[in-house]
């Protein structure tokens, strides 16, 4: 294990932590570093490098120059890199479990289920490997083309760019890296600042799963130094981004002539409708509310539930919440830990007293004490409240009382977001009827939404973003149609 961990670090009182570029464990060329707090105890992690402008050059020239190597390594070679990739990880799985735990203050039980996420996310994605096809086109359907035929095949686009968010600091950058590398494509990835250590560990992992030096560089620092310069770079030709929708925008408008796939904001609805299972409705709401604080794109953000049943959801709800247990994320029976940092705190609880001022009822919770905000329920919300339209990040359940389904589902697509939605019902006809009229790219039934292992294609529409990331699809996104046409001779 010593031995395991040794390039990545160097030990002492406060390990410092290094990047991976070109192959090499690698310090700042400037000597900058920056504090990894952990956000449960305030105490140091661990300090990792600050990139400079030179330091980020050497990744974006490492991956440009790899880019053939992996384009023209066999998929087989690829798919047992990644497979390999998965077995270190899950051999490693503790390590990583404890590291998501103090720099993320995940709970033990989300981290671990994000963990397992990983692993399991490279093993299909070593699979994605040998599933990349392409087609024949016959010429005769046209009187111009009945000579010619065509080979359309997909190509990797050449090198990706993996910008990656705090709340899922192993399994979303890994979301992007593993179909990428599956399709042929280098990368280079820029983790988060609030919590970047795990994906510093990760690196470590392809590095001993064999893939060549180059095709993978990880850079860590902050995006306002460093962020720019990566996304302008012509040697980039796609960007993965997933974030906030104002940042998402920004690299759209600089980026230039790159594919994009952007992740952004969610106000994910959930309609609740008076011929519902309540008991599923409530809890599902709740986990959809709740799980990691509330600090997900596709969490639940608002509950429009007919007014005919809202006062027996609200009491069902009332005594449910309270087996959401606050406490020490490393203890295996807490369900809320703490917000990734103040500046989190601080705009939950803003949008929860500008709730309650405009004549929201407090039900529950409402309190913050470091950076712990309490699971907090606040009923009788209305549209005229920011926290009906503003992405909450938070441990907030927000009730809104609705006439009826249609209203719901006007309020539902009032949002700006469109990433996220479902409604829960017995009425299978209302059910795909909102499937199809939710302005959102996923819709569940009965369930809380959930990316996962992106078994489901995701992604989101309006100010959610571009693109679909899940199994196969984020593979489809990395790669690019060419096409050859062959002139027959007779």
């Amino acid at each position: 294990m010593k031995d395991f961990w040794k390039p990545v670090m160097k030990k002492g009182k406060t390990p410092v932590f290094r990047m991976y570029i070109d192959g090499k464990w690698m310090e700042s060329s400037d000597g900058k570093t920056f504090d990894v707090l952990n956000p449960y105890n305030g105490k140091v992690v661990g300090r990792v490098q600050s990139a400079s402008m030179d330091d980020t050059k050497k990744a974006i020239d490492s991956a440009f120059k790899s880019r053939r190597i992996i384009k023209d390594m066999r998929a087989v070679k690829r798919a047992e890199i990644l497979e390999k990739a998965s077995d270190l990880l899950k051999e490693h799985e503790d390590v990583f479990v404890d590291m998501l735990v103090k720099e993320s203050g995940k709970p033990v039980s989300v981290a671990k289920d994000e963990v397992k996420a990983a692993y399991e996310r490279l093993y299909y994605s070593s699979e994605e490997c040998k599933d990349i096809y392409g087609e024949e086109i016959t010429g005769d359907l046209s009187p111009h083309k009945f000579d010619k035929f065509a080979m359309v095949i997909r190509q990797p686009l050449g090198v990706v760019l993996a910008i990656s968010p705090f709340n899922y600091p192993l399994h979303i950058p890994v979301c992007k890296i593993a179909p990428a590398l599956a399709a042929g494509n280098s990368v280079i990835c820029k983790p988060s600042s609030q919590d970047p250590i795990c994906m510093i560990m990760f690196a470590r992992i392809l590095e001993l799963a064999g893939l060549p030096g180059g095709v993978f560089n990880l850079v860590t620092g902050g995006g306002s130094e460093i962020g720019d310069m990566l996304i302008n770079s012509d040697k980039i030709n796609m960007i993965s981004f997933t974030g906030s929708t104002d940042v998402g925008k920004h690299i759209a408008k600089i980026c230039g002539m790159k594919k994009l796939h952007l992740e952004l904001g969610g106000k994910a609805p959930a309609i609740v409708l008076k011929d519902c299972d309540l008991d599923l409705a409530v809890k599902e709401c709740l986990r959809g509310a709740l799980t990691f604080s509330g600090q997900r794109c596709d969490a639940i953000s608002r509950i429009l539930v007919e007014r005919d049943i809202a006062n027996k959801f609200v009491n069902l709800l009332l005594k449910e919440i309270r087996k959401w247990k606050v406490g020490d994320p490393r203890n295996t029976k807490t369900m809320i830990g703490p917000l990734i940092n103040e500046k989190a705190v601080e705009k939950v609880d803003f949008l929860v007293k500008d709730a309650i001022e405009k004549g929201a009822k407090l039900l529950y919770g409402g309190e913050k004490r470091g950076l712990y905000y309490y699971p907090t329920v606040l009923d009788h919300v209305t549209t005229k409240m920011k926290i009906a339209w503003e992405e909450t990040f938070g441990p907030v359940v927000t009730i809104i009382h609705v006439k009826d389904y249609e209203e719901a589902i006007r309020i539902a697509n009032q949002s700006r977001y469109g990433l996220d939605a479902c409604i829960f019902t017995k009425d299978i006809d209302k059910a795909l009827d909102a499937g199809l009229r939710l302005e959102d790219g996923t819709v569940s039934i009965n369930a809380s939404p959930s990316h996962g292992l992106g078994l489901f294609p995701f992604g989101g529409d309006k100010d959610s973003g571009i693109g679909r990331e899940g199994i196969h699809h984020s593979l489809i996104e990395m790669t690019k149609v060419h096409t050859i046409i062959f002139k027959k001779n007779y």
